[in-house]
């Protein structure tokens, strides 16, 4: 009896490891193919187009037109990656092009190459990429004109952002071509005008440039001096950047309020949970915006998600805080989502 019974223990022991072993094996190809796909890099919705001008800048063109859910006359939102960033790695950490299928919108990416720049950064302090109608700001208004006219833009709702080096070309953008957009966000950017080469770039994001003679606002109003419209600009800034000092961010707020004659003491303060909101308004409607995002360094904001205690962006430079800046910006910009 007891020899019987241990034989029948041996074999239910033998017959639990044979099972514990196709068990391990199971999970470890199941680990080897998640670790396979994790490796892979998902496939991209961005469209690059070849053709759409004369190209000064030497840029390359990537757009995101939802194939379903676009009205007959769309809006269209033009955003400048920042440095190490490429349109891939912005949208898929930021969803823009999720927001665009949501809202019914066109997005368009103008991106860097590594031959202009070697860190992949727009060359905002270069005088020669951000004149009128030369370098790179006439590349991006030739991939908007493109854009506008394959997918009958409306042309009152051009909008246009930047983060960083993309944000310091957002407002040469506005300040070359005023009439093209209807709004714009400057987030963690320059002032226009800051420096003319790379080094004075350095020293200015370090330490933050001095005013030029006759006060911010005239590099602007010296290449627009006819303007008097102006589309309204929000100027976002983590209190903790270490790329860009903050004080950069109160260069640009002078900027945009001595371009349009604003008084700086005419603005409203808040204490918002996620920092502070100075703002401006004439007649009612907006013209400046400052976003002071507190516990936050260098990069674009995004709302964090409630069920997640910690979550990191795919993208360092896209950051999980208390405000979405995607969702302000649509917000402001009127772009509620589509319906059919």
């Amino acid at each position: 009896m007891k020899l019987s019974l241990g034989r029948s223990l041996l074999k239910v022991l033998r017959a639990q490891k044979k099972i514990s072993k196709r068990i391990e094996k199971a999970v470890a190809k199941t680990r080897g193919r998640t670790k396979r796909s994790a490796s892979r890099p998902a496939k991209s919705i961005l469209i690059e187009t070849a053709a759409f001008g004369s190209n000064p800048g030497h840029l390359v063109m990537k757009s995101f037109v939802p194939t379903t859910r676009l009205p007959k006359n769309p809006a269209l939102v033009v955003l400048l990656h920042g440095c190490h960033q490429t349109p891939e790695s912005l949208d898929a950490a930021a969803g823009f092009s999720k927001l665009a299928k949501e809202r019914g919108f066109v997005l368009l990416y103008p991106q860097q190459k590594r031959a202009n720049n070697s860190q992949n950064c727009f060359n905002w302090f270069r005088p020669s990429a951000v004149a009128r109608d030369r370098g790179e700001v006439r590349s991006i208004k030739q991939m908007v004109e493109h854009i506008c006219e394959r997918h009958r833009v409306d042309r009152s709702k051009i909008f246009v952002a930047g983060l960083s080096a993309g944000g310091a070309l957002t407002g040469a953008l506005v300040a070359n071509y005023p009439s093209l957009f209807a709004g714009a966000a400057i987030i963690a950017g320059m002032p226009f005008g800051s420096a003319r080469d790379a080094m004075s770039a350095l020293r200015a994001m370090k330490s933050g440039a001095p005013s030029p003679p006759g006060g911010w606002g005239r590099p602007i109003a010296e290449i627009s001096p006819e303007t008097r419209a102006w589309p309204p600009i929000t100027i976002w800034q983590g209190m903790e950047d270490r790329v860009v000092k903050p004080v950069n961010a109160l260069a640009c707020v002078a900027q945009w309020l001595e371009v349009q004659g604003i008084a700086e003491s005419s603005g409203h303060l808040e204490e918002k949970p996620w920092g502070r909101l100075q703002s401006w308004k004439v007649s009612g409607k907006l013209k400046v915006a400052l976003y002071w995002v507190s516990n936050m360094g260098h990069g674009l904001p995004i709302k964090k998600r409630k069920s997640v205690t910690a979550l990191r962006s795919a993208d360092p430079y896209v950051i999980p805080v208390e405000i979405s800046a995607p969702a302000e910006m649509m917000r402001l910009w009127g772009l509620s989502r589509f319906r059919i």
